[in-house]
């Protein structure tokens, strides 16, 4: 088939292709922009999703922190317990006849009261003296004299109450016999 070619149709086909290449330069640029916008919101959700991981570690490390203290505080709570429960009975119990109880004296005046000697002569470190001191007897120094001593007291039945393990000698009162 021969087809013969006008220059009117030579130019109508001229202006369809310039259109067609017009809306393939506008429909390229369309989705140009288009791919660009998803590639800039793509990027912008991986970075959020970056942001998301690395603070979801960072809470991870600070809740792991957090249980292990808190671990240790539950240690150390229930060996306080346990320290409260045995002093609760320590203190509950009836003093047993011959118990002893060692009371700091400082300058004659009751400063505090242990439950052994051990313990008093171990708490003196804090008032001045060293945990090694050599306690000896008061002899015949008024106790006023003395800067620290301990006595022990023992419980008695007979008289309900703890009394001096040595009792001091009676001294006569102003010259009287």
């Amino acid at each position: 088939m021969i087809r013969i070619v006008t220059t009117k149709r030579l130019a109508r086909l001229e202006a369809e292709v310039r259109a067609a290449v017009e809306h393939a330069r506008q429909t390229s640029g369309a989705a140009n922009a288009a791919f660009a916008r998803h590639a800039r919101e793509l990027h912008a959700a991986t970075d959020r999703v970056e942001r998301a991981e690395a603070a979801t570690s960072e809470v991870g490390a600070f809740l792991r922190r957090a249980l292990e203290q808190v671990s240790a505080s539950e240690q150390e709570l229930l060996l306080k317990a346990i320290e409260v429960r045995r002093l609760r009975e320590e203190l509950a119990a009836e003093p047993v006849d011959g118990q002893a109880l060692t009371v700091l004296f400082h300058y004659g005046e009751p400063h505090t009261v242990y439950a052994s000697r051990e313990d008093a002569h171990a708490d003196t470190s804090t008032h001045g003296y060293p945990a090694d001191h050599v306690w000896g007897p008061r002899g015949e120094r008024s106790p006023y004299e003395c800067r620290w001593s301990c006595e022990a007291f023992i419980y008695s039945a007979a008289s309900n109450g703890f009394r001096r393990a040595c009792v001091p000698s009676a001294e006569p009162v102003g010259g009287a016999a």
